[in-house]
């Protein structure tokens, strides 16, 4: 079953394992270390994340090491920057507006 990623960008946790793990590559028990979870825990949420291929998992010997897939990354921010822009299109707006009204009260 492929999973959306909004869905699995929608959980807290996963939030911040994406962050940890944004600078270096990690294995799950390091992940681990960083929440008041289990290991398994981490690991449920690790294959969510590679389901959605936000992250990627490398062996380096007997461990795994995970790390952000940035390409999937700027798919999601390409995504999300046509809304910043209508956003940001509307206070421009509005900021026009405040200024006409503070200069109408002069």
């Amino acid at each position: 079953m492929r999973r959306d990623v909004f869905q699995a960008i929608a959980d807290p946790t996963r939030r911040a394992i994406i962050v940890l793990i944004a600078l270096q590559a990690m294995t799950p028990n390091a992940i681990a270390d960083n929440f008041n979870i289990t290991r398994q825990a981490v690991s449920k949420h690790l294959r969510i994340l590679t389901e959605c291929e936000l992250v990627k998992q490398e062996q380096q010997g007997r461990e795994i090491y995970y790390s952000l897939e940035i390409e999937k990354m700027k798919e999601i921010d390409k995504w999300l920057n046509q809304f910043r822009e209508i956003w940001e299109d509307r206070f421009n707006q509005l900021d026009k507006v405040l200024s006409t009204i503070k200069n109408q009260k002069k």
